[in-house]
């Protein structure tokens, strides 16, 4: 059988300009799990091919000709998206439509609406059995994977749409439980595979050719002996790329050790999550870190020259407007390479979305809404559309062209490029929502606006 994966993602996300502007925030990459799934159906000798939307162009019209089973991998901001391609597949063959991911794991029944199977949880050891018919269920919940070195590598050569960094998982949820994360759920319980294990895929990719690769781990220091060993094992055998980027948190700056192997190793780009400097904020979604640790981090990572992504969480329940402010601007003084401002998120299957649920505080709109970049629920010290302001005004007051000069002198010309260009597509990208709040009546930010006056 011809199988086919595809990640879909949303309409502003297939549009040209920001595709472009994703190339200069980083390195296209494709997520792993098709990948992985993929190569267990390759293997059992199916035709196998992935496609990234948010990566290129997807031939549809020559793959409704020819593919039996469409497979859907669905967070929740590209289910919409996911759901109309479903329908689309039916209406135009007579090809399978299943679906797995995040969202399908939390919402099964409303998946199924469109699909004509959904897998829930892990997959990898009931994708071949779903395939194939051996599993009936219109829901099937795919076991825990207790040792996931069995889990085979991806394969790249079934990925169709464009990728330049390898992906590397070398563990599995977090051991950590802050109240917004949906992977420290879905993934649970925390497990590592062995450096051996890792070790032998990151020199799979260095033998293809990647320059760059990333580790998507949640916390890759969450098991600070075990990320030096594999510093230590990619040192030793030349196993080093252009770039390497992972998921930190503060209390890696209290490891020296750690951190000089990580900058010996190029994993030199390091997403840390500071979500807040009040520290009732950070209590009350149990980050389980304080305020000391997080400017110990920002000044200890800058000394290594490891660029830092400052994560920050806006419209938490303790946080005002100044609050997101002092964020910000703490974002700025330890000269963060970039700045994720990310809006309040209550992903289904988390506490924070069982508890706006019941309290009456989510929005009414689109689950494509649900990007981490719109306003979905209603804050407790400001309006929604004061909340998105805040979202546009960290952009703009971060990226800015005179900021550019600054990270091209700690790190380089082509870093300084690259924040020049992020500095120009926010002002076009945040300047357009600020027309479509105004003249675009059936623009989410519209929405956003009138509820805000209505209240």
């Amino acid at each position: 059988m011809k199988i086919v994966f595809i990640v879909p993602t949303t309409g502003l996300k297939r549009f040209p300009p920001y595709r472009w502007a994703g190339r200069i925030y980083g390195q296209p990459n494709s997520i792993t799990g098709p990948l992985i799934l993929g190569r267990i159906l390759k293997r059992a000798g199916h035709e196998v091919e992935v496609y990234e939307e948010l990566n290129g162009r997807v031939p549809y019209n020559r793959l409704l000709r020819d593919t039996d089973i469409f497979c859907l991998s669905l967070m929740t901001s590209n289910a919409p998206r996911g759901y109309e391609l479903a329908d689309m597949i039916h209406r135009r063959s007579g090809a399978r439509v299943l679906m797995g991911g995040m969202h399908p794991t939390w919402m099964p029944e409303e998946a199924l609406e469109h699909g004509d199977q959904v897998i829930t949880g892990e997959g990898e050891k009931v994708i071949l059995d779903a395939v194939e018919g051996r599993i009936a269920g219109s829901i099937v919940q795919g076991p825990l994977i207790e040792n996931i070195d069995e889990v085979p590598f991806p394969d790249y050569s079934i990925l169709k749409t464009p990728c330049a960094a390898a992906n590397v998982i070398s563990t599995r949820g977090c051991p950590c439980r802050c109240s917004f994360c949906t992977s420290s759920r879905m993934f649970h319980p925390y497990r590592k595979r062995s450096v051996d294990n890792v070790i032998a895929e990151i020199r799979r990719y260095k033998e293809m050719g990647f320059r760059y690769m990333n580790f998507e781990d949640d916390n890759f220091t969450a098991d600070k002996e075990r990320a030096k060993e594999i510093c230590r094992r990619m040192i030793a055998e030349g196993l080093t790329f252009k770039e390497t980027f992972f998921f930190g948190r503060t209390d890696m700056a209290e490891d020296e050790e750690l951190l000089e192997l990580l900058a010996q190793a190029h994993l030199t780009r390091v997403l840390i999550g500071i979500e807040s400097l009040n520290q009732k904020a950070l209590d009350s979604i149990q980050k389980g870190q304080n305020i000391e640790a997080i400017c110990r981090a920002g000044e200890a990572c800058e000394r290594h020259r490891i660029r830092v992504i400052a994560s920050i969480v806006l419209g938490l329940d303790e946080d005002d407007l100044s609050d997101m402010d002092r964020s910000i601007a703490f974002a700025e003084s330890i000269h963060a390479y970039q700045l994720q401002p990310a809006i309040l998120t209550p992903f289904p299957g988390t506490p924070v979305y069982r508890d706006y649920e019941s309290e009456g505080r989510m929005l009414p709109g689109s689950w494509s809404r649900f990007d981490m970049m719109n306003v979905v629920f209603q804050p407790t010290k400001m309006s929604p559309w004061e909340l998105q302001e805040e979202f546009f005004r960290a952009c703009r007051d971060f990226y800015t062209f005179s900021s550019a000069k600054d990270i091209r002198r700690i790190f380089g010309k082509e870093y300084g490029r690259r924040r020049w260009g992020l500095a120009l597509m926010t002002r076009m990208g945040t300047g357009a929502a600020h027309l479509a709040s105004h003249i675009a009546p059936h623009s989410d930010y519209y929405t956003l606006r009138h509820i805000s006056d209505v209240q």
